[in-house]
């Protein structure tokens, strides 16, 4: 199963802040907040959703392509996702803009606030999608993730006049498209967050079996909870949290998530495995500091399988890791 996914690439500057946000907010002056946070640790490390999932998927074996536009400082950091067996040769590269940057602040609860500048993402409205199916032979699912929304719109609309399936994941995004029913109408996917999933149902208008009617699944991510799936007339699926050993900085964990449940529906496993799988990988990011940090040990990875979801259920993994 061949797999591109397209969306931002970027460069995280992740900080730690030792207290809470939530103490640092009074009630009646929501309306004029002016907060400075003064953090304890900077990290700067590679990131952007696109270029995260795809990580992932390199990892766990796969060649995934990734999609989406970059400027002219990318050079080692194309050379970084090549080494994890990620395909970089359809990335767009910028004559005039930096690689995208996103600022986060994580406090104590691992509450985030966080900006995104687009910079050279801005320029992924520029990029067709055939022309790279013509390249590699053929594309069994484009993923569209948070990205330029001109992009994200482009991408979406190109799958449905060619025919090739798609999984909506607009994740940040949401927020400021509202031309929301485009991106997910006809998807064979669709990831959200647990909130995400009411602000979708929201700037749709559409309720969830409105929603359920006009894609394949529906996988809502929920935390330490697990994460849940949906099909039009059948009911829910709910798969468990695989357990971490530590929680560290919980940038990029929804990307594991995504890397690890693609890669399994590549290997042609159940809806439940592909769960498990995102499940383990979004534990080991979660583990570390970054999106791109954590590393993989095969039979490890299977041990931690069977404790989290049965030896049966391990088995399944173990043929392809």
């Amino acid at each position: 199963m061949r797999i591109a996914v397209a969306g931002s690439i970027a460069t995280d500057h992740l900080m730690s802040f030792p207290g809470r946000f939530a103490d640092q907010l009074i009630p009646d002056q929501l309306h004029t907040v002016s907060l400075s946070f003064l953090v304890d640790a900077l990290e700067i490390r590679r990131g952007g959703v696109a270029a995260n999932i795809c990580f992932g998927m390199g990892l766990l074996g796969q060649r995934p392509i990734l999609v989406g536009a970059v400027g002219d400082d990318f050079a080692d950091y194309r050379s970084w996702l090549e080494r994890h067996n990620v395909d970089t040769s359809s990335v767009h590269v910028s004559d005039l803009h930096h690689t995208a940057r996103f600022l986060c602040t994580t406090d104590q609860d691992h509450n985030q606030i966080a900006s995104f500048y687009t910079g050279a993402m801005s320029e992924a409205r520029q990029i067709e999608l055939q022309p790279i199916v013509e390249r590699v032979g053929g594309i069994d699912l484009v993923l569209i993730g948070a990205d330029d929304p001109d992009a994200m719109i482009r991408h979406t609309e190109e799958c449905r006049a060619r025919g090739i399936p798609f999984a909506a994941d607009p994740s940040q995004q949401l927020a400021r498209m509202d031309d929301v029913r485009e991106l997910i109408d006809g998807a064979a996917y669709l990831f959200t967050n647990e909130y995400e999933a009411s602000l979708c149902e929201q700037k749709t208008g559409w309720s969830s079996e409105e929603i359920l009617s006009r894609v394949g699944v529906r996988v809502t991510t929920l935390g330490p909870k697990g994460v849940r799936i949906d099909r039009a007339g059948e009911p829910s699926l709910h798969v468990d949290a695989a357990p971490e050993v530590v929680k560290v900085e919980p940038t990029g964990v929804g990307d594991a998530f995504r890397a690890g449940f693609l890669t399994a529906l590549s290997w042609e496993l159940s809806l439940e495995r592909a769960a498990q799988t995102g499940n383990l990988l979004a534990a080991h990011a979660l583990e570390v500091a970054g999106p791109q940090e954590y590393t993989l040990h095969g039979e490890r990875f299977v041990e931690r399988f069977a404790d989290a979801y049965g030896p049966d259920a391990a088995a399944e993994i173990a043929r392809h890791i």
